[in-house]
């Protein structure tokens, strides 16, 4: 039989967060448990009329250097890290009238909070927590002695447990407490180094370190027997990792990768009401419009087939006309910057449907990081952040395109850039009207997207087409202007292109480089 743990005499408080401390620590105090405190939250407890003993009483020795020395100290690291079941231990203890720590409460200075506020290097620099860490590592280190607290929210269950445990912890509690302090302690120096990193400017640094939270935990991966699970970084950036969940079933590890491509993807439309179509990461249906609701149903026209059971990214609040359309059909999950009350309304009936609100639109020309692992190792690069402009669009034909022509030539570029390669995508009147997506050879994607159209009716004649890398040769060029399209963009760039060019011009077409290339693997 496993004996009680050994009851908490004595705890060591010194939080930066001071989310429920009262009620927590008067709930020790009514135990009898001795409480020694710092600084500020010594004053916090003291005026909310709990006896404590200040750090300094209990070191002998007064905090210095505006505080940054105060419990880096024998008297607080030897209560810490004693063993009780080590005699020698024990004696030294005694010998040297220090008193042990049996529960350690901590949280760290504000860092990542003070560096995402904007503060000057100075200030980010003195919200680095010293101390703080090293009573959080000496803890965690003698966890089978000493229960070691980081987080709020684990003040209730902690009391539970001493009510259950006779006024101790148990084993189970304590380790994975010390697993909390260290995963703690980690992250906070993962982001100090990233910080400093962005500093010094360099493009990527020596050590690449990385910290993430535990979000949500799939039902399984990609398949059922894969497990999986999200994790949220500190990256501030709206979208589907910290979206507000309005309603429907536990989102699935497809259900966030396709969200995510699906909102990246409609953020690229600020100017416009937008609506992205996602099915398997890539887009089946992409239009702006007027209003969201004219922007659905010209998105849906592009392929409806491929609609049903995908994922529906719009860039504006969603209304309940739009929404009142999309519960027609059956989607997976609807992500919206808002969900207007009338449209909450109209599609609460879909159970399943999972809705989604992020609160804002992400931007599509700010700097970040995509990162894919590989065997032993991480491919990391710079966010596909570029976009073509008309100044950028060099005209390669005899024919220049017309100013309705170049439009369609910008939006069919800016969807191509989040359709698998290889990518062809047709448009017309800023709509999609076919894709072609994920094939080894780009003339195979120029056929689908163009079956595609056919197959739904859609204008393909007169529409423009936009390559997501250079025509290697003049066939897939020449396959789109048998489908009738008017103008083609690509970046340019091939060993051919004069044949492609030569291609363009036997035809009567508009062709521009961008220089752009988007290809997405």
């Amino acid at each position: 039989m496993t004996a009680s743990p050994r009851p908490i005499r004595r705890a060591l408080i010194s939080v930066s967060d001071k989310t429920g401390l009262v009620p927590f620590a008067r709930q020790l105090a009514a135990r009898g448990i001795a409480l020694v405190s710092t600084g500020g939250t010594a004053r916090v407890l003291v005026e909310a009329g709990m006896a404590v003993t200040e750090v300094a009483a209990a070191t002998g020795f007064p905090e210095m250097l505006d505080g940054r020395v105060k419990t880096l100290h024998p008297a607080i690291h030897g209560g810490l890290l004693a063993r009780r079941d080590r005699p020698d231990h024990r004696a030294a203890l005694s010998a040297h009238n220090i008193a042990e720590i049996d529960l350690l409460v901590v949280n760290l200075y504000p860092f990542a909070e003070t560096v995402a506020a904007g503060a000057g290097y100075a200030e980010c620099i003195e919200n680095i927590d010293i101390g703080g860490v090293a009573l959080l590592r000496a803890g965690a280190k003698n966890h089978e002695f000493v229960t070691v607290v980081t987080d709020p929210a684990d003040y209730d269950p902690i009391l539970a447990e001493m009510a259950a445990q006779h006024g101790g912890v148990g084993d189970a509690m304590r380790r994975r407490l010390a697993h909390k302090a260290f995963a703690a302690t980690a992250s906070y120096d993962a982001a100090i180094a990233a910080w400093m990193a962005h500093e010094e400017g360099g493009e990527f640094p020596d050590t690449l370190v990385l910290s993430a939270r535990l979000a949500d935990r799939t039902r399984y991966g990609e398949n059922p027997h894969q497990q999986g699970a999200l994790y949220r970084t500190g990256e501030r950036r709206p979208g589907v990792a910290s979206a507000r969940q309005v309603q429907g079933r536990e989102l699935s590890y497809n259900n966030y990768s396709d969200a995510d491509a699906a909102f990246e993807a409609v953020s690229e439309f600020e100017n416009a009401p937008a609506v992205v179509i996602v099915k398997h990461a890539n887009p089946c249906g992409v239009a702006t419009g007027a209003n969201l609701h004219e922007a659905w149903v010209r998105a849906l026209a592009c392929d409806p087939v491929s609609a049903f059971g995908g994922i529906v990214a719009v860039n504006r609040a969603l209304d309940a006309e739009t929404a009142a359309a999309i519960a027609e059909l059956f989607v997976e999950v609807v992500i919206a910057p808002e969900i207007e009350p009338a449209a909450a309304e109209l599609l609460a009936p879909r159970r399943a449907l999972r809705v989604l609100a992020t609160g804002s639109m992400p931007d599509p020309k700010a700097p970040g990081w995509t990162l894919r692992s590989v065997s032993g190792g991480l491919l990391l690069q710079g966010r596909d952040r570029l976009r073509a402009a008309p100044a950028d669009l060099k005209i390669v034909t005899r024919r220049a395109p017309t100013a309705a022509e170049i439009a369609d030539l910008l939006f069919a570029d800016i969807v191509a850039k989040h359709v698998k390669s290889n990518a062809i995508v047709f448009a017309k009147d800023g709509a999609t009207v076919g894709i072609g997506a994920g094939q080894p050879s780009r003339v195979d994607s120029v056929k689908i997207a163009a079956a595609k159209a056919a197959e739904f009716g859609l204008p393909i004649r007169g529409s423009v087409l936009a390559s997501d890398a250079f025509f290697p040769f003049a066939d897939g060029l020449e396959a789109g202007i048998a489908a009738g399209i008017t103008a083609a963009i690509q970046p340019g760039g091939s060993r051919r292109d004069e044949e492609v060019i030569a291609a363009a011009d036997k035809a009567g077409i508009a062709m521009v480089f961008s220089g752009l290339r988007h290809f997405r693997h």
